[in-house]
Order: structure tokens, then C-alpha cells, then sequence
């Protein structure tokens, strides 16, 4: 998907920004900023610690409220996984097993996965390198807002991410994806042998979760939509 404008204006120094924000208590709730006190914890000056604000706000990272003697400000969910990411690339550097628990509940997906997964470009893939063949279709999983904000350290799963290739046959080109080996967790029961697929495209978006098996999930696992299920990656 292509970069909104405002999107590329975000570098290192707005995440520093973002990052003083966020200390300053505005990733849990609203916090009063003034500029010339953000610049100096910046070593900038108000000018350009207001100037990083602005693209954090248009970049849709920073909720803005601007009064006459400074400004309320918090992160978005968009600018909390920012900082996730972040996090999730210091933990690469410094810590050598990284893991992560993700919560949510069970959903109906749109069949599109069902589609996908069958289609033979992928599933010679899934064959060789997951060894077996996924259930036609994916166990879909409305995560809560924690673990939206958590899910910005799948990247640091380096360990347990498994490519899977695009491809294209005569009529279109089918997109790439990552496959994170996984534990599913419900009430009643649990599954070592699933992944967490992430595809490239795709109509989802951060707040949910595809998980694919050789098993049908729905039944082994017990689980019907709006059932809790935990995700753990990276146990491996």
C-alpha cells in the first residue's frame, strides 16, 4: 500500500516527539504540552517542536487539541504502534528470544481466506516450507487494543517467520506473505501447530488476526465467534 503524503513527513525526530509524548503521559490519556517545554527536552527549539506536532497530527499518530497557552495532545492507536515498533526493533538488538502473547476474540471473516489458501501457488508453498497443508480458509480474530498495539513485534519474530513467495499465473499477480509459527489458546483447549499469516494485501487491517492450520481450528479449538482466544508466538 502506498505512503499518504503525510505519512513520509514522519522521521526519527518526530518519533522522538511522539516518544516524549508518550513519557509525558500521553499514551494513556490526554496530557498538556507546551512547545518551548517539548523543545527543550528535544534540544530544538518551540518553532521545530511544534513543527514535528503538526505532521505527527496530520500523519494521524498525535490527536491535537490547541488552547491559548499550549496544547492537550495524546497518541493515537496508529501513533502507539509507532512506538511499538520501535520497541519490537531495540528487543531485536538486545534481547535474544523475544516473545509475544496476543488476546482477542473469534470472527467471521469475508471466505476470502478459504479462497487464498487453496490456490495452488500458495499451497505448494505451505507444503514445503510449513510442512502440511492448511485447512481451506483462516480462523479470524478481532484483537483488543493492547494487542493491536502489541502486534507492531511481529517483526521481531525473525526466528519463527517463515516467507511465502508471490506469484502469478496468466490472469494476475498474487502477493507475498510472512507465516509466524504459533500457539492458539481458548477456554477449553489449545493448538501448537497454527501460524499467524500475514499477507502483504489484504482487506484486513491491524486490529485483526489470521490464523491458518491443517487442522479446522473453529473445531478443534472449540471456539465460535465472540469466544476469547490467545495467540502466543515466539515460544518456539
Amino acid at each position: 500500500m502506498a505512503e499518504t503524503a503525510a505519512a513520509s513527513t514522519v522521521g526519527n525526530d518526530e518519533l522522538a516527539a511522539l516518544k516524549q509524548v508518550a513519557l509525558d503521559g500521553g499514551l494513556s490519556a490526554r496530557t498538556k504540552v507546551s512547545c518551548s517545554g517539548l523543545g527543550d527536552r528535544l534540544d530544538a527549539s518551540a518553532q521545530t517542536a511544534s513543527r514535528r506536532l503538526q505532521r505527527l497530527d496530520d500523519a494521524g499518530l498525535l490527536d491535537r487539541e490547541v488552547l491559548s497557552d499550549g496544547q492537550r495532545v495524546a497518541l493515537t492507536d496508529d501513533g502507539a504502534a509507532a512506538l511499538h515498533r520501535e520497541y519490537a526493533d531495540y528487543r531485536r538488538l538486545f534481547e535474544a528470544d523475544t516473545t509475544l502473547t496476543l488476546d482477542g476474540t473469534v470472527t467471521s471473516g469475508m471466505g476470502e481466506g478459504r479462497h487464498y489458501i487453496s490456490l495452488s501457488g500458495y499451497m505448494a508453498q505451505f507444503r514445503d516450507r510449513l510442512g502440511y497443508e492448511p485447512f481451506p480458509g483462516t480462523l479470524n480474530v478481532d484483537l483488543t487494543a493492547e494487542s493491536v498495539r502489541a502486534r507492531g513485534e511481529l517483526g521481531a519474530l525473525k526466528a519463527d517467520a517463515t516467507p511465502i513467495d508471490g506469484w502469478e499465473d496468466d490472469d494476475r499477480t498474487f502477493g507475498p506473505a510472512t507465516c509466524y509459527a504459533a500457539r492458539a489458546e481458548a477456554d477449553d483447549a489449545a493448538y501448537d501447530g497454527t501460524h499467524v499469516i500475514v499477507p502483504e494485501r489484504t482487506h484486513h487491517d491491524a486490529t485483526q488476526l489470521e490464523l491458518i492450520a491443517p487442522v479446522k481450528l473453529r473445531e478443534t479449538l472449540n471456539v465460535d465467534d465472540g469466544d476469547t482466544l490467545t495467540v502466543h508466538l515466539g515460544e518456539a
